[in-house]
């Protein structure tokens, strides 16, 4: 990633820099490592270049979902917007897509650019679709996960089956780390809707309550719209389409009343079982213990999320 830094026109490289010289979990690049892992010692440098490949794409829409977010904070920094302007990072995103897609040019077949180049459409598709969505409450459920299957879960889809297929493990596993990478997705963009709810920033390293503040249809707010009573939820309902927000302390509050977290935990848990279920068949692959360990950590993160509010 620093190499790449490099790459970057003089004027705008430490820009470049800035937003992939980060401390993030790296999710992305690590479920390309562990799906085509071999065995200790063993460095492909096909994978070293794809995790880099998905990473900056990943970095990309980032950049522009907190120019969207209107967010300070990203990884407990002021986010690109904040430190360059909205004018610049939005154009510092698209170079950092452009140069992603740059570096998959460069493997000797066409089917990881191509593969990289349809991923990076379906995310800025999901993006578009709940940016036009936003203070929209007639979105459905099924909505809802299109919206984050294309967002979010998409990167996570094919990190797997680019690990996978360019290891060239066993048949049939490829299109297995492909399924686990979908619902591994899903269920990560349902807890971090939740921790934009329970989260504490300092923990979660960046500007939390943006969903609220933006009236995005989340699941957490789709079940509090729907268990509070009717002149609760016409309040909440008046307030986001006014373009404020009812409040996120008072929303902390009612969801641990409701019983929502618990449910949306629930829902997570069960992404999370049909994420591993995928790799049972091929559970003596090297690659398998190393994939379930990283779901296992999701567990715990959920797990770890205040089910009550936190008392100040």
């Amino acid at each position: 990633m620093h190499q790449q830094a490099e790459q970057f026109e003089p004027e705008i490289r430490d820009m470049a820099a800035y937003c992939l010289d980060t401390s993030g979990k790296r999710l992305r690049p690590t479920l390309v490592f562990i799906s085509g892992w071999s065995g200790e010692g063993v460095v492909d440098e096909a994978l070293v270049r794809a995790a880099g490949v998905v990473e900056m794409v990943h970095l990309a829409t980032l950049v522009h979902d907190d120019i969207m977010d209107r967010a300070e904070l990203r990884r407990s920094r002021p986010t690109a917007s904040r430190q360059f302007g909205p004018d610049a990072a939005v154009l510092l995103g698209d170079a950092l897509f452009s140069q992603a897609l740059h570096i998959a040019s460069q493997f000797p077949t066409t089917e990881v650019c191509r593969l990289v180049s349809a991923s990076t459409r379906r995310v800025c598709s999901g993006e578009i679709m709940q940016t036009l969505r936003r203070r929209d409450l007639n979105v459905s459920l099924a909505e809802y996960r299109r919206m984050i299957d294309l967002k979010t879960a998409e990167l996570f889809r094919v990190s797997c089956y680019l690990g996978a297929s360019l290891s060239a493990q066993a048949t049939g596993f490829a299109e297995a780390a492909d399924r686990f990478g979908h619902h591994l997705g899903i269920a990560y963009q349902i807890y971090d809707d939740l921790a934009d709810f329970l989260g504490e920033e300092k923990k979660i390293g960046k500007t939390l309550g943006t969903d609220l503040a933006t009236g995005k249809l989340t699941l957490p707010l789709m079940l509090l719209l729907e268990r509070v009573p009717a002149d609760e939820r016409a309040a909440i309902i008046k307030s986001l389409r006014e373009g404020g927000t009812p409040g996120l302390a008072a929303s902390k509050q009612r969801m641990h009343e409701l019983g929502i977290a618990a449910a949306v935990k629930q829902t997570i848990d069960d992404e999370l079982a049909t994420a591993l279920a995928a790799l049972a068949p091929h559970a003596s692959l090297p690659a398998v213990p190393l994939m379930s360990q990283l779901a296992g950590i999701l567990q715990q993160q959920v797990a770890g999320l205040p089910s009550a509010p936190i008392s100040r």
